[in-house]
């Protein structure tokens, strides 16, 4: 891309006064980690570097200043050679496009080899669960949250971790729930409200609240009418993110239910045929008993990829599978590293599944995705695409991102007896494990939930979850900023 067209880019973006926002935001696994962040000694130099960045990039006309654009230069090789800086940091991306700044990120700089990742891998600390949510919860404590939405909120984040699931576990809980209040767009102790409601309904209003506490406070409402009434379906306004979608799921099919529930997210994915991110990846995520030790649970997104993927495609030096992504030409884009420096200008959309266009059924995730985003909508009267995008353009600022949710519950035992219903669904389950293999594949058959009842397995067995150096320092940050927990934890078992 051409550095004129940069220019363009860069200024189209400035003039909704909201480049900054827009970077950040736009790449929020990666930049929300580091947002307001206490400057500890070891990464005084690296945040330095990276505040001097920012300030260079707050200058809407920099770009066509020569020397701006060589001292971005210089600071950014800096800022790729100190310790503790980020490989998939936006910055790189930014400095490429729109300053010129070719600038490796470390990672690419020297590929590490498989047996030197795996040492690496081999000896990340490994915490106790019951640890881990124990910090967890008195971080919550610590923001003013109610001690049993505290315990609540943990639990969803502990058993996402338990579950392999590790995104949405210890990893988002600083980047999305604490940062988020730091900056004041979800709220630590909002009441729930229960705006209507009949005998197998209800619509509430989580008032901005943590979805982690709000999500189960619905789904059990959902289950508690399904118990008496057969059925019960509880539609949430003004919530935020809920956590892993297949905790609710779950909820059902531990009190013998089936469970049905969905919410939307910032818009990501655009529309079969179009090329603008209108929808979030909003899963669609069943739970079913079954005679196995675990339930079937279906939990994914409606989008081909999400964008933690096509980082680790990025990572792995892999070009994007094709359909997976659009950009605004109507172009089906592969090159990894183009995809990720549209993505943060908002030049590029992911596709529903089944890809771009129809050719491969495209359609139906775009229609899958549409049903979420109506349903935790158009009862809520909710906000849905830009006004949930969690940037005010007028200012630039993070502004509340008020989500939708929805939950179905159905007692079974009101059809038929729970356990002839999982020896039912417990046979088929098994058949399709056990129907025949494909000589190319791994020899194993795996049905929803399976993959997660492994993962289980196998971190209970090895003592509980292994801890990242990003997430190490996430814990050390929030230890430093939050009142009372230097004091109960004031050495992790990873500093000994």
């Amino acid at each position: 891309m051409k550095l004129s067209h940069n220019i363009a880019v860069l200024t189209f973006i400035c003039k909704s006064n909201a480049f900054i926002a827009h970077a950040n935001h736009h790449a929020s696994t990666i930049l929300q980690s580091t947002a307001n962040k206490k400057i500890l000694p070891e990464t005084m130099a690296t945040n330095h570097l990276r505040s001097e960045l920012l300030s260079l990039l707050s200058n809407p006309e920099g770009h066509k200043d020569p020397s701006i654009r060589s001292e971005f230069a210089s600071k950014l090789d800096a800022y790729s050679k100190s310790e503790g800086c980020d490989p998939n940091d936006v910055l790189f991306a930014i400095g490429s496009s729109i300053f010129g700044a070719e600038v490796t990120p470390p990672s690419k700089k020297s590929k590490t080899n498989g047996d030197s990742a795996k040492a690496k891998e081999d000896d990340l600390p490994i915490l106790d669960f019951d640890y881990m949510k124990s910090f967890m919860k008195e971080v919550f404590l610590s923001y003013g949250v109610a001690p049993e939405n505290a315990e609540t909120c943990s639990d969803v984040l502990i058993e996402s971790d338990k579950r392999g699931i590790d995104s949405h576990g210890l990893g988002r809980l600083k980047p999305i729930y604490c940062d988020r209040m730091d900056d004041g767009i979800l709220f630590p102790d909002k009441p729930i409200d229960v705006l209507k409601e009949s005998d197998c309904t209800a619509l509430v209003d989580g008032n901005l609240g943590l979805g982690l506490y709000i999500g189960p406070y619905c789904m059990q409402m959902a289950i508690d009418k399904a118990k008496k009434h057969g059925v019960g379906f509880v539609a949430c306004k003004n919530s935020t993110h809920y956590g892993i979608a297949g905790y609710y799921a779950t909820m059902a099919t531990d009190q013998g239910c089936i469970g049905f529930t969905g919410t939307n997210a910032r818009p990501s994915i655009a529309p079969t045929f179009g090329v603008e991110p209108m929808m979030g990846t909003n899963p669609l995520t069943f739970g079913i008993p079954s005679s196995d030790p675990f339930p079937f649970v279906i939990d994914c997104a409606t989008s081909v990829n999400q964008r933690g993927k096509i980082e680790r495609y990025a990572r792995e030096g892999k070009d994007t599978p094709r359909g997976a992504v659009i950009d605004d030409q109507g172009i089906e884009r592969t090159d990894t590293e183009g995809i990720l420096r549209d993505m943060v200008l908002g030049k590029c959309a992911l596709t529903p599944v089944g890809g771009a266009g129809d050719a491969m059924g495209g359609y139906k995730g775009y229609g899958w995705a549409a049903t979420v985003e109506l349903l935790c909508t158009a009862i809520q009267s909710g906000p849905w695409g830009e006004d949930i995008c969690g940037i005010d353009r007028a200012t630039g600022k993070p502004k509340p991102m008020p989500l939708g949710h929805f939950f179905l519950a159905i007692d079974i035992e009101k059809l038929c007896p729970l356990d002839e219903f999982k020896k039912n669904s417990g046979a088929f389950l098994q058949a399709l494990r056990d129907s025949r293999k494909a000589p190319t594949g791994p020899g194993r058959i795996w049905t929803a939930g399976e993959p997660e009842h492994d993962a289980r397995v196998e971190r209970t067995a090895q003592g509980g979850m292994k801890v990242p150096l990003s997430l190490q320092k996430n814990m050390v940050a929030l230890r430093e900023n939050r009142p009372g927990l230097k004091e109960k934890y004031p050495k992790f078992p990873f500093e000994e």
